[in-house]
């Protein structure tokens, strides 16, 4: 067996994955931040539990192994006593966490670009004091200051934009290599018949469509007006109106705004920052990271 690799950052470990006892039927969904993964896990639990109005708040429906704001004993007997079919997050490279050739691991990427726009946004509406607070009670504060780096902090959006393209791995915030990094454990998988690889760009243009892809995979039969219906449930606008269900650790206080958590929802706002030599720039930085096979799927999906 191969040894994983350990990720480890200030918002998440990926050695929390050693005490976790897979089921067959269960579901992983893999994403880089700020790629679509709130969307996917809404989606995933309207089929699972045949339901639209969900009875607790995703994140306990779905709960964020990785995650240091809660202990990790608390997370996994939570998993361990649910009932239905689990749905696990992790924003951990796959080489970093136990695979399971009878669970199902649902893969999104999205445009790396669109990810930084998101994230700066993501950024601003995180209450620092709040998270560490709240990660400090859950796993102490040993450690807090070997992941201190300088942050993103300019006032210019495009130097934001510059220090995330080019800055390195492993920190606080997550960059274009932790990005890329995840999606070629991801790309790598890509055959394995229990990996499906979606894109926030289809999502847009086909919910119903992928929808029902995704029931298909998951083994879950749906009517055409249960895809009508979660496909109108998980528009974003309807999403940003459920965000004190919907956005993740709200109990942790640790967002300036629940609702902002769900910003735009939309691709191509970087267009504003990158001009043709940026974007030449950018597509050189890629290339250094990745081959052009995935780079292609990262940025436009398939549809």
């Amino acid at each position: 067996m191969t040894e994983l690799k350990r990720y480890r950052n200030l918002v998440s470990d990926s050695a929390r994955w050693a005490g976790f006892r897979y089921r067959d039927d269960d579901i992983v969904i893999c994403t880089p931040p700020k790629s679509g993964t709130t969307w996917m896990q809404t989606l995933c639990a309207m089929l699972v539990l045949d339901t639209i109005e969900f009875d607790r708040p995703l994140t306990q429906i779905s709960p964020y192994l990785d995650m240091q704001t809660a202990a990790v004993e608390d997370t996994l007997a939570a998993l361990e006593a649910q009932r239905h079919r689990r749905i696990i997050k992790t924003h951990t490279p796959l080489d970093g966490i136990p695979l399971e050739p009878r669970a199902t691991y649902v893969c999104v990427a999205r445009d790396p670009r669109d990810v930084a726009i998101s994230m700066d946004n993501h950024v601003a509406n995180s209450d620092d004091e709040a998270f560490l607070k709240a990660r400090s009670a859950a796993v102490g504060s040993d450690g807090v200051t070997e992941f201190d780096q300088p942050a993103l902090s300019s006032a210019d959006p495009a130097e934001r934009f510059w220090a995330w393209a080019e800055g390195d791995a492993g920190g606080a915030q997550f960059t274009l290599v932790d990005v890329m990094t995840q999606l070629q454990t991801v790309w790598d998988h890509r055959t394995d018949p229990n990996f499906a690889l979606f894109h926030y760009s289809d999502l847009l243009a086909d919910l119903p469509g992928q929808l029902r892809r995704l029931a298909g995979i998951l083994g879950i039969d749906v009517t055409d007006e249960r895809i009508a219906e979660y496909s109108a449930a998980g528009t974003f606008s309807a999403m940003k109106r459920r965000a004190d269900k919907l956005t993740p650790h709200v109990e942790n206080g640790i967002w300036h705004d629940h609702r902002n958590f769900f910003h735009a929802g939309t691709s191509g706002q970087w267009r504003d920052l990158l001009d043709d030599a940026g974007l030449r720039r950018y597509r050189d930085r890629v290339a250094q990271l990745v081959g052009p096979e995935l780079a292609a799927w990262a940025h436009d999906g398939v549809l």
